[in-house]
């Protein structure tokens, strides 16, 4: 599949952005790609007791339902999200939903937290857990909820057990209302019930931010998140906003953008989080990683991790290899021992900004 994807993208392209999507989860359950080699050492990451092969990981969104959350770490992941699941299954929005800007290497969404629910999700989950391999399960509200923490306390529990770590989207643009509970009150209670929910668990619970925040807002998030003890934020999600420089047709849909253009927005929503939570909190960085000097990047504005999705779109499977390459070259330029040693380097060196 890696070797072969160049000359399935354009069969791939002539298929609408969902169909494609299928056909690649389809592809994926036949188990037939090819298996990434060994890790570099220098990759490694250790953090929250979990030892990450390599810092790349799979955002989520591609994998909603965990239907191949194994055969995406054979890919070369060093760990894959999967979801967002909500309690009860949900349809998302009417298609077409998905689409691609291509000449901005970007991609617009509003699923609506399409998947197949709590239940499903558990007893795929179940399935693999002697399995090895760092998974994460992302997890939100149904859209038609009247108590929309409570969805998360549900799914929460739900879980516990069957995944690595866990991540409360409250920054997906695409369910009316939801990205209100990132407001200081709101986030303080909504955390609060969560860790009650995980109880004497240790799994790590992580907090995914929008990338559309206002000053004050990341003071708000950063202060509560410290207060609360979470166990790391996730900057971003997709964006709202668009670009004057998108070129592409599909520009003006609405949904949350990814990609490429995403990228710089994100990174200083990154480096701002860094800056008010330093090494007391690990990051995790997300939005328009093409390549290893892009993960480098957020790396050193201050993410531990990294995922991405919407580039693979463009490049397919053979990209994580090649930013794993890239990745380690670099820190081996900049005399790094370990990503951990690079991880804020922007701000001790002053370079970057804050």
């Amino acid at each position: 599949m890696i070797d072969c994807y160049r000359l399935a993208r354009p069969a791939l392209f002539a298929l609408d952005a969902e169909t494609a999507h299928r056909l690649t989860i389809a592809g994926l359950k036949t188990g037939l790609a090819p298996a990434a080699g060994p890790d570099d050492p220098l990759l490694a990451v250790s953090l929250w007791g979990l030892r990450f092969p390599n810092p790349i990981g799979m955002a989520p969104g591609f994998d909603k339902n965990a239907e191949v959350p194994d055969a995406l770490l054979k890919l070369g992941f060093g760990f894959v999200e999967v979801g967002t699941v909500t309690p009860r299954p949900q349809a998302g929005n009417p298609r077409p939903r998905l689409f691609r800007l291509k000449e901005d290497r970007a991609v617009i969404n509003r699923m609506g937290f399409n998947n197949d629910g709590l239940e499903a999700v558990r007893v795929r989950l179940a399935r693999r857990r002697a399995l090895p391999g760092l998974i994460g399960g992302n997890v939100g509200a149904n859209k038609d909820s009247e108590d929309r923490i409570a969805d998360y306390v549900t799914a929460i529990r739900g879980i516990l057990g069957l995944v690595s770590y866990i991540t409360i989207n409250i920054s997906s643009p695409n369910t009316p209302g939801l990205r209100a509970l990132q407001g200081r009150d709101s986030l303080a209670e909504l955390i609060g019930r969560c860790l009650e929910a995980r109880g004497a668990d240790t799994t790590p619970l992580l907090v995914k931010v929008a990338p559309d925040l206002t000053d004050a807002d990341v003071e708000d998030i950063a202060a509560v998140a410290l207060e609360s003890g979470i166990d790391g934020l996730i900057v971003s999600n997709t964006t709202i906003t668009r670009p004057d420089t998108l070129r592409s047709p599909n520009r003006g849909e609405a949904g949350g953008l990814s990609g490429a253009p995403l990228f710089e927005a994100s990174t200083a929503m990154l480096r701002r989080f860094h800056g008010l939570v330093g090494h007391r909190m690990p990051l995790i960085g997300v939005g328009g990683v093409a390549s290893g000097a892009d993960a480098y990047a957020k790396i050193r504005a201050g993410a531990s991790l990294v995922q991405l999705y919407s580039s693979l779109v463009y490049e397919g499977p053979g990209l994580v290899g090649r930013i794993k390459r890239e990745l380690g070259d670099l820190l081996r330029r900049d005399n790094f021992a370990s990503v951990q040693d690079a991880v804020g380097a922007d701000a001790r060196s002053g370079t970057g900004g804050q």
